[in-house]
């Protein structure tokens, strides 16, 4: 059985201010000619298919798109994560089965396992468990307010499913198919990403991953890099297949394959994903980011450009989409010998000191140095004109 996992598609999501529409629409073509490549027998999705509860028209199209692309080719089967809204993914939930598309996004559907079934006529059951918000589900489940305390109460009702399956399969003597379980969580070792929400609300946001024994292969999402944080059970994030902020430009994004045998054995395989241009963080003063010829490389890259002058440079973004045209982030940290400057810590009453020292006061604070002679000397010709103004009423 060989199955694609993939996840957090986030579809609607911009790069800062960088529409991704079109990075996502051909990351979803690749998908579907991979998938038919490889002789992919079931997609499983772990969440976060959109990047926003309410998702744009655009967003809602591109998945219909691509379900459209991906069903003639295998079964599909997603769950909702943290910030899809559960109840708008699942609409038409049971139309969408009939044709190859299945949808788990609610607590009633946790121990309801899909029966992939691949062309040899080999058997996996995949079951589905969404991004389970403690305080919304833990009534349901009968849980402690925990993530760790509702995934374990979710897994004991897989488990519960697949004992009473073996029960039945020894009694006809045959074999208990392997198991695969889907979830949308915060597992314990996991590294994460800045463009991740943060799930604390609602008691510890992360789980062991010993709440999913007794299944072969625990499919993830949530985190954006891909990542193995488990080898008994084989538990696994696929991760993003684009980056979603500058803090991933070192991930090498990409979807999983996993082939499953008849035993329960995996094997993991990571297929890289296209990726539209790659991401930088570039530090310096602006003079030497546009001079210095190492960083050609960089020049059709998105580009964060954190400025270490010491003054603010004038027109700086411009500056540097002059060299670096998809420049899409600009930062300001002076620092002086390579240390950040400390911050002008000025006790200074207005209402009482000499306005002059007021204005050169506030023009060092926010330059993070002296005022120069030229501003020393418009400051003092600034106030005196209104003093000369004032005087005149």
């Amino acid at each position: 059985m060989r199955l694609l996992h993939t996840s957090d598609w986030h579809l609607g999501r911009s790069l800062e201010t960088v529409s991704l529409a079109e990075p996502q629409r051909a990351f979803l073509a690749w998908l579907t000619e991979l998938v038919r490549e490889r002789n992919i027998d079931a997609v499983l999705v772990c969440g976060d298919v959109y990047d926003r509860a309410i998702p744009s028209v655009e967003a809602v199209r591109l998945l219909e798109q691509a379900l459209v692309s991906l069903v003639p080719e295998c079964p599909v089967i997603l769950i909702s994560g943290n910030h899809d809204s559960a109840p708008r993914l699942g609409y038409g939930r049971d139309l969408l089965s009939a044709v190859g598309v299945h949808v788990r996004s609610s607590v009633e559907d946790l121990d309801t396992p899909v029966e992939v079934v691949d062309a040899a006529g080999a058997t996996v059951l995949v079951y589905g468990l969404p991004y389970l918000e403690p305080e919304v589900v833990r009534t349901a489940l009968s849980a402690d307010k925990s993530h760790a305390a509702v995934l374990t109460a979710a897994m004991d009702r897989v488990r519960a499913d697949l004992a009473a399956r073996r029960s039945r399969a020894d009694a006809s003597s045959q074999p208990l198919p392997p198991a695969v379980v889907m979830a949308h969580a915060f597992i314990t070792g996991g590294e994460p990403s800045d463009s991740e929400r943060d799930v604390s609300v609602g008691g510890i946001a992360d789980a062991p991953a010993s709440v999913f024994a007794g299944v072969d292969y625990v499919a993830l999402g949530h985190l954006h890099g891909p990542q193995e944080v488990s080898a008994e059970p084989v538990a696994r994030y696929s991760g993003t297949p684009l980056a979603y902020s500058f803090s991933e430009e070192s991930h090498v994004k990409s979807v999983t394959i996993v082939d499953v045998d008849t035993t329960g054995a995996v094997t993991i395989e990571t297929v890289p994903t296209p990726v539209p241009r790659g991401l930088k963080k570039l530090t310096g003063d602006l003079v030497d980011l546009l001079d210095d010829p190492s960083l050609a490389d960089y020049e059709a890259h998105w580009v964060w450009a954190d400025l270490t002058d010491t003054r603010r440079p004038e027109d700086a973004m411009d500056r540097v989409r002059s060299r670096f045209p998809h420049a899409i982030q600009l930062t300001w940290q002076p620092r002086v010998a390579g240390r950040p400057l400390a911050a002008v810590d000025v006790r200074i009453d207005p209402t009482t000191a000499d306005p002059v020292d007021v204005v050169l006061s506030f023009i060092e604070h926010v330059t993070s140095t002296p005022p120069t002679d030229e501003e020393d000397q418009l400051a003092r010709e600034s106030v005196e004109r209104v003093r000369i103004a004032e005087g005149a009423e």
